[in-house]
């Protein structure tokens, strides 16, 4: 389990696929990245990812992934070259606070940043929202945004030919997070409130009884 406040921003080394279904991520980072247990789990850009190698030598810290050929369609790792900005965080300690909201790192969907607002001190974001994830996305409810923790500051009409939700970001988190250079046309990664899919879970149980 995860917060969505990012730790740290780390650089991807290389993505190279090891089997036609399979792929090694490296990234680069903080020291505690290499040094991450081996086994334990580091959410990527929001992904919940398990370590399976790091290095800590030559003045560097590094961190490697396997990541399956259905994480990397599904999300918007699969893009990620040489050089991209990632967010980084670990996961969450039992005694740890409980500062975002809870996030599983199991990414819903992909949104496509539609246009970037930014005034002094603040930035606003319009990211779109694919078919299946409008219902699960309220006004001043919490969403994952890249793995970033966030409160929608807006949200389109249940009726709206292109579902979209809007958040208003505080110059902290434009610093310490990749939204700080995200570019209309760049595709997010996105998790909705777990207690959201348990209540549409629910309703559709619910539904399914009323019917039968």
């Amino acid at each position: 389990m995860f917060t969505g406040i990012i730790e740290a921003r780390g650089g991807v080394v290389s993505l190279d696929f090891t089997a036609p279904s399979l792929a090694r991520l490296t990234v680069a980072g903080p020291a505690w990245l290499g040094t991450a247990p081996l086994g334990s789990s580091i959410a990527v850009d929001g992904a919940c990812l398990t370590v399976i190698g790091r290095d800590a030598a030559g003045g560097g810290a590094s961190a490697s992934f396997e990541v399956m050929l259905e994480t990397l369609e599904l999300t918007s790792l699969g893009a990620l070259a040489p050089g991209h900005a990632v967010n980084l965080e670990r996961a969450l300690a039992a005694d740890g606070r409980l500062d975002g909201h809870v996030v599983q790192g199991h990414v819903d969907g992909v949104g496509e940043l539609l246009e970037r607002t930014d005034e002094p001190g603040d930035a606003r974001l319009r990211v779109s929202l694919p078919v299946g994830l409008a219902g699960l996305v309220a006004k001043k409810g919490s969403i994952a945004l890249s793995g970033v923790s966030l409160t929608v500051a807006e949200v389109s009409t249940p009726h709206s030919a292109e579902a979209w939700f809007e958040v208003a970001l505080i110059p902290a988190t434009l610093e310490a997070t990749t939204l700080g250079t995200a570019v209309p046309g760049e595709r997010l990664n996105l998790e909705a409130d777990v207690l959201a899919r348990y209540a549409a879970r629910l309703a559709d149980v619910a539904a399914q009884a009323v019917q039968a």
